[in-house]
């Protein structure tokens, strides 16, 4: 599987040094700059207010069951 993905870095490289198309240049910079993103800034802030009461509650023992979680969640599970 390594030997693989490394062929695919040397194709995409050998592609990319070879590639005229500025449109398709600036894609692969805006993607690169997508990927160094910290997701939480992506976030909306009703998101991350959740995301905090989720890491209070559990701080706190204000935990469920995994059994009663499945239960609620089963029709999607």
């Amino acid at each position: 599987m390594e030997l693989n993905i490394q062929n695919a870095k040397i194709e995409l490289i050998q592609w990319l040094a070879s590639l005229e198309d500025i449109n398709i240049i600036q894609k692969l910079i805006a993607l690169k700059k997508q990927e160094n993103q910290d997701w939480w800034n992506n976030l909306s802030d009703a998101e991350k207010k959740s995301i905090d009461k989720g890491i209070s509650d559990a701080d706190n023992g204000n935990l469920n069951p995994h059994t009663e979680a499945k239960k609620v969640y089963e029709k999607w599970l």
